[in-house]
């Protein structure tokens, strides 16, 4: 069971920094992430990354820096060094509530972020950095045409993803100052660099650059056609992967769970990671449900009804075989295919509803092996009594509880 709570802490100048802490039931390690140069910590590729790590076991909190989202305090007094020092109150906010963060992960400059923030955490055994720029300096690309008028003027407002922020020449004088890559050598963390060739924002001679600097563990995964942001649901779920799986390496073995539910209880509960994204268990299985995106989810898992169909195909299969077995008929294999739609009462012609909106449920069934006619007509007809195919076609109340 994942919970999502919403939590504020104070950041580096007292402003209160807006968050959300995703927490498995027994979380094995704990993750701080940092998002892109003026986004969010509701990004879907934060969102996503967050879920991958949660399903493996790994609580994330993730913020907004001072001045974005829903923080307080002004954009416009920040800089790249009170970014660092957020990212540290938050380590601070974690060691002091839950643990100290083991792993650091960030996205663009939030990735040049948590290279600096690292080596002040102690606690963090891995850092992983998705389309980082080697250099601070390098987000002066998004503002590059009003460099001389912040220089002369001190000041100057820009707009970036449609959004205006007011840029101040003391943001620029820090930016300079910055040289991360200096304290790489000296890092003692293991370091993954995940970065597309064709990023057109931060060229890949930035991740270059990084893994020059640094020094072993290291590792370089190419992100191939990926574009900056993630803006494709398969890249950031790719990213989400392989970060959990590569940290595996480096955190404590995630313990056993105990809360094992009894024999016929089923809990469905929200992630609150994802919109509309379940955690399913059962006994001591944990599975996702969602919904597609045309429907308003992100296809954090099976639907609904890829879940009644799976129990119906499932059940299907399984009734078959046990017949089979004890009748001693050679299949070598059963195989169910099903799909659900909505058709109108009026056009089926063997229903007794005749008003309205009825479901209709399609089962094919392949039967591999040498297996007679008769045999094979007999077998479907055990298929029409597994107890799900049952209980879809008699009547069958559902009684809802509000719990306390």
């Amino acid at each position: 069971m994942v919970e999502s709570k919403k939590i504020e802490f104070p950041g580096a100048s007292g402003a209160m920094l807006a968050a959300r802490l995703d927490v498995p039931s027994r979380p094995r390690a704990f993750a701080l992430f940092a998002h892109c140069f003026t986004c969010g910590k509701d990004t879907f590729a934060a969102a996503r990354i967050a879920q991958g790590l949660t399903a493996r076991g790994i609580a994330v909190l993730r913020f907004d820096f001072t001045g974005i989202g829903s923080s307080e305090g002004e954009f416009a007094n920040t800089n790249f060094s009170s970014n660092v020092q957020d990212l540290l109150a938050a380590a601070d906010f974690l060691r002091a509530n839950f643990s100290a963060p083991e792993l650091l992960i960030g996205h663009s400059l939030g990735g040049s972020a948590v290279l600096a923030a690292a080596p002040h955490v102690p606690e963090a055994v891995g850092v992983a950095t998705i389309g980082a720029p080697a250099s601070a300096t390098h987000v002066t690309n998004n503002f590059s045409a009003h460099i001389d008028e912040i220089e002369t003027k001190d000041t100057a407002t820009v707009t970036l993803a449609g959004r205006q922020f007011t840029i101040k020449k003391q943001f620029l004088d820090d930016l300079a100052d910055q040289d991360f890559l200096e304290g790489l050598p000296r890092l003692k963390k293991a370091l993954l660099i995940c970065h597309a060739p064709r990023d057109e924002v931060v060229g890949i001679d930035n991740a270059t650059a990084i893994f020059m600097a640094a020094r072993h563990p290291k590792s370089f995964v190419s992100l191939d056609t990926a574009d900056h942001l993630l803006r494709k649901r398969s890249d950031a779920i790719y990213v989400a992967d392989l970060i959990a799986v590569w940290s595996s390496r480096y955190l404590p073995e995630q313990e056993e769970k105990e809360d094992v539910l009894p024999p016929g209880i089923v809990e469905v509960s929200e992630t609150k990671v994802g919109p509309l994204a379940q955690l399913v268990r059962a006994g001591r299985h944990a599975l996702a449900a969602g919904e597609p995106v045309e429907a308003g989810g992100d296809d954090a898992g099976p639907g609904p009804y890829d879940y009644l169909l799976a129990a119906l195909g499932a059940c299907t299969s399984m009734t078959m075989r046990l017949y089979a077995d004890r009748k001693g008929i050679a299949v070598d294999r059963f195989a169910v295919r099903l799909s659900h739609r909505h058709i109108h009462a009026q056009d089926c012609v063997d229903c007794e509803t005749k008003d309205g909106d009825i479901g209709e449920i399609t089962k094919e069934v392949t039967i591999v092996g040498n297996v007679s006619e008769e045999a094979r007509t007999r077998l479907m007809v055990i298929a029409e009594r597994c107890p799900v195919h049952k209980t879809l076609t008699h009547e069958i109340k559902i009684r809802s509880t509000l719990m306390p």
